[in-house]
């Protein structure tokens, strides 16, 4: 290690996060920084880390309930403590801050994270001692420390064209035919911190709008619910690590997951999400991809979302003009894997300068 060279801890409790982090860490390693990786795993978080080949620690499992998720957070903290107690990082960086918020001035280190999703809760539970808070510039939410902004989404820290490529033939291999009709829809359990009164479709529009898709093409359910029989048939049998490559081939996404919509628009695939947040102001990147640039419909319900899907089956766009309103969006938008490695780097180069001279 050279005497340059710096020390981050990673915390990750989310698949999502694991693709974000994936190429930040890769980076950060390849310019000679010791990086450790700890997991609170959620569904299958860990499975992709290791996909991705980087190493890491499993500190707790993720719970359902918002008691279980309470307590496998506090279960999380502790042990993060004694990680970081014996690595002793520069940074620590995770999605959302909560847990480095606490655990970074405990062992003198810098924190720093990424956010993109508003939150009342998060916001409270998230001390005051966080030192930066990076945002889009669409971010429309408060946040703690020092707060920077930069023109993009967290998803292209893992889609810009710099680091993902569309393989359809990995696809094949897994009984994917990405020449047919594909529809890919994604139901959340609403679980989460930043969830947490919000709810997406109900159970009659979401098997009317399967039983929709289904006359029309190969559809393809990825779910945090678990799905009754008559659905079953649908959920997706594919690596994890596929999902970009399968969203990348499908004609239309529609789901109650605002990442997966985000990155359906972002890979040129017309994006249709339903969130009853919109009901009390949406969050400015779905703003943004809706009003100027048209990647993507929002709903606050199912049963509008599923009349917008009628008439985009009947009448679908041409390909070719969403793809130009695609790479007008890529030419706005910052390669978010490089701007994080370099306000990774700044914060630990300031770490470590305080500590050296405190």
């Amino acid at each position: 290690m050279s005497s340059d060279a710096c020390r981050f801890l990673v915390s990750i409790h989310h698949p999502a996060q694991a693709h974000f982090y994936r190429y930040i860490i890769e980076e950060l390693r390849e310019n000679g920084h010791l990086v450790r990786v700890c997991v609170r795993n959620k569904e299958m978080t860990a499975d992709l880390l290791t996909t991705f080949d980087i190493e890491h620690t499993v500190l707790a499992e993720a719970q359902e309930s918002l008691a279980g998720t309470a307590l496998s957070q506090a279960k999380y903290e502790s042990k993060l403590l004694r990680e970081a107690w014996l690595f002793q990082p520069d940074v620590l960086t995770s999605i959302g801050g909560i847990e480095i918020s606490h655990i970074a001035p405990m062992v003198g280190a810098r924190s720093l994270a990424f956010m993109d999703t508003p939150s009342k809760l998060a916001y409270r539970l998230t001390t005051p001692n966080l030192n930066v808070t990076c945002v889009p510039v669409a971010y429309n939410g408060n946040a703690q420390g020092e707060v920077r902004r930069y023109d993009g989404y967290h998803e292209l820290a893992y889609l810009h064209p710099e680091r993902f490529t569309y393989e359809p033939d990995k696809l094949k291999l897994h009984g994917v035919d990405p020449t047919n009709r594909l529809f890919v829809v994604r139901l959340v359990d609403w679980g989460a911190y930043h969830d947490v009164g919000l709810n997406g479709f109900d159970a009659k529009t979401r098997d009317n709008l399967i039983s929709l898709l289904a006359q029309h093409g190969d559809v393809y359910i990825t779910s945090e619910q678990s799905l009754p029989p008559s659905l079953a048939k649908y959920e997706l049998d594919i690596p994890p690590h596929l999902i970009h490559d399968l969203l990348a081939a499908a004609e239309l996404y529609i789901g109650d997951s605002g990442t997966m919509a985000t990155e359906a628009a972002l890979l040129g695939t017309p994006a249709v999400r339903v969130s009853s947040r919109i009901e009390d102001g949406d969050m400015g990147n779905f703003v943004e991809l809706e009003r100027q640039y048209g990647l993507l419909k929002s709903f606050a319900s199912g049963q509008p979302a599923l009349e917008h899907v009628k008439e985009f089956l009947d009448s679908p766009p041409a390909p070719a003009e969403w793809e130009q309103q695609r790479k007008q969006l890529l030419s706005d938008k910052r390669d978010v894997t490089t701007y994080a490695v370099e306000q990774l780097e700044q914060l630990g180069i300031t770490s470590r300068q305080k500590a050296i001279y405190a």
